[in-house]
C-alpha cells in the first residue's frame, strides 16, 4: 500500500467548531484519504453538502451502493485505506457484499451511511427504507458481522468520541467500520479534531517478542535447507519491507502464496515461484515441501490457497508468522507484532543459500507458445503474452475472479509492478468497479490493465461509464468465452452459460454524447496487437474485448476446479 494512513501528523489549528459532516471529511484527509464513492439517497443529502465544502477530498459518484464498495475495496489497495457514503437500509445492505470482501481481505473500508432523523425512535414513527417495523438498528446490526466497529451518531454529545472509536478501529485492525449518522445532525456543530494523529504501528511485548525470535531463530539455524514464503497478510500489515530485510539476511529460497503475488519482488535473486500445492510453479512446490522448516509470514490457508487441501505442509517443521502472534511447534507466542518479529529474526539467522540452490537445479519454466499465424483465433495464451509486454514498472495488473486468476498468476511482475486479485472473497463481479477505485488511487502514477471475464463482467459493467465520466485511464482485456468458465471447471452445467453482449458497443453506449472511451473487438493476434496499440496512447478509459473459445482455459483453473470439486462433495460424516 503507499498511503499516508496511520501517518503521523502534527496537532493542528483549527476552528473551533465544525459540523460533523465536516469533522468526519477532515479527518479522512489527515488519514491519507483523498477521493470517497458514493451513491445518494434522501438520508445523506444534507451529509454530502457539508463534505462537499472540503475542496481536499473529492466525491467519485458510483451507479450503485455494490460497486462504491468494490471501487473503495479498489482504493484501499492503492491508497492503504478508503471511505464509501451511502444511504440508510437499502443503500447500508447493497454495499454489505462489497464490506464483507474488504473484512476478507483486511482493507480498511470506512462506511458512512446517513441515518433516520434522531427523533424517529422516541416518537415512535415507521419510515421509509426500513423493516416496516419500529426498530432502526437492523442495518449496524447485519454490519457488526462484518466490521470492526459499528457506531450510531444520533445525538451531538457523542459524535466526536464515537467517530474516532471507528476510525481508530479501520486503522488498527485493517478491517471494515460502519459509521451511520441522523439525518438532521449532518449539519451540528460539534468541537472540531485538535490531533490528527492514527497509526497503525502498535509495540510488541518485548520479552515476548525476544524469546519468540530466539525460538524460531533456534529452530530455522539447526535447519538444513530452511525455506521461506511470503502470506498474503504482509501487505495490510505493513511487513512487507521487513520480510524482504529477512530474506536478505538469511539467504533462503523465498517463495509466495497466490494471494501475495507481487508483495515480494519476483527480481529478487531469491525467488524460487508461487507456491499452491500442486498448482504450484514449476520447481516451487518441491522445494517448499521438501524443507525442513519453513516460515509461512502473514498466510492464509484456505482451500483456495491450498488447492483443495493438497498442500503437504508438516505443522511440525511450520513457523507462522501471525499480525500479531508467532506460532511454532509447541509454542504459541502473543503480543509480538510481525514486522518486529521479522525484523529481530533477521538479526539472528545464519545465512543458508542450500534451498534456493536446490530451486536452481530443479526450476522449469513453462513455455509460451509461439505467435505463428496472427490470422488464426485468439488463445489465451497468446492473450496473456501481449498483456505481458504491458507490464512494467508503472502497472497495476488486475485480475478477475475465473480463469483470469491464473492467467495473471502465471504472468512475470517487473520490479515496481502490482498484481491485484480477490482470492479470498473470490466475488465475481469485483474487478470492473476495483479498476475504477484503483485508477482513481493512483491518479497518473500508476495505469491498470485489467483481465475481466464475460460473466463477471455483466454483473458490475455500468462502472465503465463512471470511468469515463471521471476520465481515468484502464485498459480492460474483457474475456468473452461464453460464461463462468471457473463454475464449469468446478461442477458445469447449464446455469453456467451466460446471454452474450456487445460488450465493445457498450463503451459507445456509455460515451453518450460527452465520453472518451475507446473500444474494440478483437478476433485474432493481429487485431489485437493494433487494438493494444490504440489503447497505449488513449487517455481515457480503453476496452478490448477477445473472443476466446469457451474451453480454453488455463492448466492451473482446470487442476483447481479439479481439486475444490472434490472438497466440495466431500459426503457427510456418519
Amino acid at each position: 500500500m503507499t498511503s499516508t494512513a496511520g501517518a503521523n501528523i502534527e496537532t493542528r489549528k483549527t476552528a473551533a467548531t465544525m459540523s460533523v459532516g465536516e469533522y468526519i471529511s477532515q479527518r479522512l484527509v489527515e488519514m491519507g484519504v483523498s477521493h470517497y464513492f458514493s451513491v445518494p439517497g434522501d438520508y445523506n443529502l444534507v451529509l454530502f453538502d457539508e463534505l462537499l465544502k472540503n475542496k481536499s477530498i473529492n466525491m467519485i459518484a458510483c451507479c450503485n451502493e455494490l460497486n462504491a464498495g468494490y471501487a473503495a475495496d479498489g482504493y484501499a489497495r492503492a491508497c492503504g485505506i478508503a471511505a464509501a457514503f451511502v444511504t440508510f437500509g437499502v443503500g447500508g445492505l447493497s454495499i454489505v457484499n462489497a464490506v464483507a470482501g474488504a473484512y476478507a481481505e483486511d482493507l480498511p473500508l470506512i462506511v458512512v451511511s446517513g441515518g433516520p432523523n434522531s427523533n424517529d425512535s422516541s416518537e415512535h414513527h415507521l419510515i421509509h427504507h426500513s423493516l416496516a417495523q419500529h426498530e432502526f438498528t437492523f442495518s449496524r446490526d447485519i454490519f457488526k458481522n462484518i466490521t470492526a466497529e459499528t457506531v450510531i451518531i444520533d445525538n451531538v454529545t457523542d459524535a466526536p468520541a464515537l467517530i474516532e472509536r471507528a476510525l481508530s478501529a479501520a486503522v488498527h485492525t485493517r478491517k471494515p467500520v460502519y459509521i451511520e449518522i441522523a439525518c438532521n445532525l449532518a449539519t451540528a456543530q460539534i468541537p472540531a479534531p485538535q490531533y490528527a494523529r492514527i497509526t497503525y504501528d502498535w509495540p510488541s511485548d518485548p520479552v515476548a517478542l525476544k524469546a519468540a525470535a530466539d525460538a524460531a531463530a533456534s529452530m530455522l539455524n539447526a535447519a538444513t535447507k530452511p525455506v521461506l514464503v511470503a502470506g498474503v497478510r504482509l501487505r495490510s500489515f505493513n511487513a512487507s519491507d521487513a520480510f524482504e530485510t529477512l530474506a536478505n539476511a538469511c539467504d533462503y529460497g523465498v517463495a509466495v502464496m497466490p494471494n501475495a503475488k507481487g508483495f515480494f519482488r519476483e527480481n529478487h535473486p531469491n525467488f524460487t515461484g508461487m507456491y499452491l500445492g500442486q498448482v504450484s510453479t514449476p520447481g516451487c512446490s518441491e522445494i517448499v515441501e521438501s524443507a525442513d522448516a519453513y516460515l509461512f509470514a502473514g498466510p492464509l490457508f484456505t482451500d483456495y490457497t491450498t488447492a483443495g487441501y493438497t498442500t503437504l505442509i508438516d505443522r511440525r517443521k511450520l513457523i507462522e508468522v501471525f499480525p500479531d502472534r508467532v506460532r511454532l511447534p509447541g509454542h504459541d507466542f502473543s503480543r509480538v507484532n510481525m514486522q518486529d518479529f521479522l525484523l529481530a529474526l533477521a538479526k539472528r539467522l545464519n545465512k543458508n543459500n542450500t534451498s534456493k540452490s536446490a530451486y536452481d537445479r530443479v526450476k522449469g519454466k513453462a513455455a509460451e507458445p509461439e505467435a505463428g499465424d496472427k490470422q488464426r483465433p485468439l488463445t489465451s495464451a497468446r492473450l496473456r503474452a501481449n498483456i505481458q509486454k504491458l507490464l512494467d514498472k508503472s502497472t497495476c495488473l488486475v485480475a478477475e475472479t475465473g480463469d483470469s486468476w491464473f492467467a495473471g498468476l502465471k504472468m512475470s511482475l517487473p520490479e515496481g509492478a502490482k498484481f491485484e486479485f480477490q482470492m479470498q472473497w473470490g466475488s465475481i463481479g469485483w474487478a470492473t468497479p476495483a479498476v475504477l477505485g484503483l485508477s482513481v488511487g493512483y491518479g497518473k502514477s500508476r495505469r491498470v490493465i485489467a483481465m475481466i471475464g464475460d460473466g463477471s463482467f455483466q454483473l458490475t459493467a455500468q462502472e465503465m461509464g463512471t470511468m469515463i465520466r471521471y476520465s481515468v485511464n484502464p485498459i480492460v482485456f474483457l474475456i468473452n468465452n461464453g460464461g463462468y468458465t471457473i463454475e464449469a471447471e468446478i461442477h458445469d452445467g447449464p446455469y453456467n452459460t451466460i446471454k452474450n453482449w456487445n460488450y465493445a458497443e457498450l463503451v459507445q453506449a456509455f460515451n453518450a454524447t460527452d465520453g472518451n472511451g475507446f473500444s474494440a473487438r478483437v478476433t485474432n493476434e493481429a487485431e489485437l496487437e493494433e487494438a493494444i496499440a490504440r489503447a497505449v496512447k488513449h487517455d481515457a478509459p480503453s476496452l478490448i474485448e477477445c473472443i476466446i473459445d469457451k474451453d480454453d482455459c488455463t492448466k492451473q483453473l482446470l487442476q483447481l476446479g479439479t481439486r475444490v470439486a472434490a472438497t466440495n462433495s466431500r459426503p457427510p460424516k456418519a
